[in-house]
């Protein structure tokens, strides 16, 4: 049992209070999962540059100087913003490949949560109280973003099996339920090169994902050949640098919930975690239908939904 949560806004003059709203949402769905807790936001855009959210358990010796000895190596600038035990690295784009190689040299103790042009990942073991506040996750503002509260079934209460987990870049998944094929996906995956770093079967559903897109699939089109290929009880919420993504396995025994109005899409896995959004009164409030994709986009500045059975 965990908890999902995740919100898409509409209007964009709510995006300094996504990070509050969201962490309202994931608090909320404490009883779900208090071993762990992790927030996915898709911030700003720093032109010409990708952002690489890191994590380590001695940031106090893996993150000073790391901006300016990064630098250095590659002989580029590189800026660095720390926040507890993580750290987002903005590095030029053409550059990021061999940044990411360096790192592994330079800091083999860090780990990677997140890469994209917008995506920033922040999880840790703990209450998902305790977890927003050492992140400050309420301040945070963004176009849109997905949470997680874990209770751990398939694998070891770590920071690395805390949800979202991101395996393409600004691409990330939470998941409610259990995959049962997921060690044989997995070693599937790894033969075609999908990078895979835990025993977790989310990430293996996140990575089956991206591997379905490096073959030219939609988000939308990979979600639909999941309900093929994914074997187990799951509720997917995905994000993308442009939206989120919603599905259900056919026969949907895990709870989820979605509301509607002029100025976002809200996803919770029960309808207490959207209590306290602005106008939820007036939302259109119903239960995503099984074997059916869902999906909200900003595309071209404009609000895109799109529903496929």
């Amino acid at each position: 049992m965990c908890g999902i949560v995740g919100l898409f806004l509409k209007d964009q003059s709510l995006a300094p209070q996504l990070g509050h709203m969201l962490t309202e949402m994931l608090i909320t769905m404490t009883d779900r999962g208090p071993d762990s807790a992790g927030i996915a936001i898709y911030g700003d855009e720093v032109e010409g540059h990708v952002k690489l959210t890191l994590q380590s358990s001695g940031p106090e010796t893996d993150f000073t100087a790391l901006d300016a000895e990064l630098g250095a190596t590659l002989g580029t600038h590189v800026t660095q913003r720390v926040i507890d035990t993580h750290a987002v690295l903005h590095i030029p784009s053409d550059q990021f490949d061999a940044a990411q190689k360096a790192l592994a040299e330079m800091r083999p103790g860090v780990r990677v949560m997140s890469r994209g042009d917008t995506l920033e990942i922040y999880k840790e073991v703990g209450l998902p109280r305790d977890v927003a506040a050492r992140f400050d996750l309420s301040r945070m503002s963004g176009t849109h973003g997905i949470g997680h509260t874990r209770m751990a079934t398939e694998s070891a209460v770590t920071t690395m099996g805390a949800h979202p987990f991101n395996t393409g870049s600004d691409q990330c998944l939470v998941h409610n339920g259990s995959l049962s094929n997921h060690n044989a996906l997995r070693r599937k995956l790894r033969r075609e090169g999908v990078t895979i770093q835990t025993e977790n079967d989310t990430e293996v559903g996140a990575a089956y994902l991206t591997w379905k897109m490096m073959q030219g699939a939609t988000l939308g089109e990979a979600l639909q050949s999941g309900l093929d290929d994914l074997d187990g009880f799951f509720t997917f919420v995905v994000g993308t640098k442009d939206g989120f993504g919603v599905l259900r396995d056919p026969i949907a025994c895990k709870p989820a919930v979605m509301a509607e109005t002029d100025q976002y899409v809200a996803f919770g896995s029960e309808y207490r975690a959207l209590v306290n959004l602005p106008g939820i009164d007036i939302a259109r409030v119903w239960e995503p239908e099984p074997a059916t994709v869902y999906f909200w986009s900003h595309a071209d500045g404009q609000t895109i939904h799109d529903k496929a059975a």
